[in-house]
Parts: structure tokens; sequence; C-alpha cells
């Protein structure tokens, strides 16, 4: 299962922003009832700091998530939102529990 890792700061004025974009992805992977990976964000405790999760599954999925109108939307500006651009990075899954289910 790939697991991708990926963390960014956003600039102060433009975290609100950026959490209201990364919800309607999670509204619009709920509406098409997305199949085949994990995903999970996070906004940290300085406010600013934002990590996202992504494993994939061993199926096929429905959808990829670079297709969603909405993830697109996201994308679109990251660069501008941000003062530290995101950094992807592969990660190994040691062990887990009840997460992504």
């Amino acid at each position: 299962m790939p697991t991708l890792v990926v963390q960014y700061k956003t600039k102060p004025e433009c975290a609100d922003e950026n959490q209201r974009l990364v919800e309607r992805v999670f509204a619009e992977l709920e509406e098409v009832e997305a199949t085949g990976f994990g995903y999970a964000s996070f906004r940290l405790a300085d406010g600013v700091s934002f990590l996202h999760v992504v494993v994939e599954e061993d199926d096929p999925g429905s959808v990829s998530l670079a297709d969603l109108p909405a993830f697109q939307a996201f994308q679109a500006g990251i660069a501008d939102r941000c003062d530290e651009q995101p950094v992807a990075v592969p990660v190994t899954v040691v062990g887990a529990h009840r997460a992504f289910t």
C-alpha cells in the first residue's frame, strides 16, 4: 500500500481558506463515494501548518483524488496560500490502529 505524507505551512491570513478548500474535498469524496484510498488531513496546533496522509489501497479505486474538481480547486492556489510549499514524502506504514477504516 503506497502511502504519501504531505506537509506545508500556509500564510496566516490563508489558513482558514485552506481549511475550507480541504473540507470541500472531503465533502466531494463522500458525495462520489470514493474508494481505493484512505485520506486524512490535519491542521496542526500552530494554526497554519497542514498535514495530509494518503494511503493507497490494494483494490483499484472508483476515483482518483487528482480528478476531483474540489481537489483541483484546492491545488490551484496552493502556492499563493503557502509560506512553506508542500513537501510530499513517501512513507511506509509500520502499524496503524483503526486508521482509514
